[in-house]
């Protein structure tokens, strides 16, 4: 076996896909974890999934989201603006993307590479996790008036809310911060679109996290098993694409005898500045939300991963290596 895959998430399946296309011996290690009831797939992760799986009708006809409605900061009115993006469950999706021919792995067999997309990473790996929000997703009945097009997100003194339609009477909503028993009473512009709260199925923690490091001699952490991203920027999916693309370029450049310590030390740099651009899109948020010690101590914890991530930036050896389309070359 050349590549046991640990996870079965879209960083999982598209490593997965893109191993198997490329005619490495391959195989899935699923685990078993609550899924997303629903996740905002933007036009770019949509093409980017499309590519990888060659199947460029893949995901059509899903509920589509044309408009986003933004109240944030203190005393900000609602602000629609143009937006194109699909709604869909994680179940559906992940239905939709696995790789139908890999087998499951046999824990007898060994592999020569493994791809951690899922927990438990080796025990030398440490998380390193800069901000302590929590984020509780509530079942929601939409108002007759409420736009099924649209999505809405509010900021408030003590957290956030974001708001997205899955039919035209039905949504899931995103509370960020305090209670979802108390952030929704407290708003005006996502409140309004809300006629009641069917249920409320778990929480779970919103702020960014990476692993380090996030390779090793014989593995590589891919997905959320490697970094974790706030909710807040909506880009979590096409980074875990794009993190697939990038671990999959990786082994087939291993395999084929490529230098391991250039390769690795390109991975874990490629992945922590993809890390610190999220941060900074998150800080843009996060300062300008509000004003209370909750905004004052989640930015402080974003610049302290900013600066955490230049640290790792300088003391590695930088960027060898560029992808063209899924392969690897050298930077001359």
């Amino acid at each position: 076996m050349d590549v046991v895959i640990r996870g079965d998430g879209v960083a999982a399946y598209c490593c997965a896909y893109l191993l198997d296309k490329a005619g490495l011996q391959v195989a899935l290690a699923s685990v078993d974890r609550p899924r997303l009831p629903a996740i905002m797939l933007g036009d770019q992760a949509l093409a980017l999934i499309r590519d990888v799986f060659d199947d460029p009708g893949l995901l059509y006809n899903l509920p589509r989201i044309g408009k986003r409605v933004v109240a944030w900061g203190s005393h900000a009115e609602p602000l629609a603006v143009e937006h194109s993006a699909v709604v869909v469950s994680e179940e559906v999706l992940l239905t939709a993307l696995r790789p139908a021919l890999i087998p499951e792995f046999n824990p007898s067999h060994e592999a020569h590479w493994t791809v951690f997309a899922a927990r438990p990473l080796p025990a030398q790996t440490v998380e390193h996790r800069f901000g302590s929000r929590v984020a509780s997703v509530v079942h929601v009945t939409l108002n007759g008036n409420a736009d099924p097009g649209a999505c809405w997100i509010e900021s408030l003194e003590d957290g956030w809310l974001f708001l997205i339609p899955t039919s035209p009477r039905s949504g899931w909503l995103l509370a960020v911060g305090s209670a979802p028993e108390i952030l929704p009473s407290r708003s005006t512009v996502v409140a309004a679109q809300i006629a009641g709260r069917v249920a409320t199925p778990g929480q779970f923690p919103a702020s960014a996290r990476i692993a380090a490091p996030l390779c090793g001699p014989d593995w590589l952490a891919c997905g959320t098993a490697a970094m974790a991203f706030d909710p807040i920027c909506g880009d979590g999916t096409a980074h875990a694409i794009r993190e697939a693309i990038l671990a999959a370029a990786v082994i087939r450049a291993l395999v084929q005898g490529g230098d391991a310590g250039a390769l690795q030390s390109h991975y874990q740099a490629r992945l922590t500045a993809g890390f610190r651009r999220h941060l900074e899109l998150c800080r843009g948020f996060y300062q300008s939300g509000g004003t209370s010690p909750l905004w004052r101590s989640e930015l402080e914890a974003i610049d302290r991963g900013i600066r955490w991530c230049d640290a790792q930036i300088n003391a590695g050896a930088g960027f060898r290596y560029r992808l063209r389309g899924f392969e690897l070359e050298a930077v001359r």
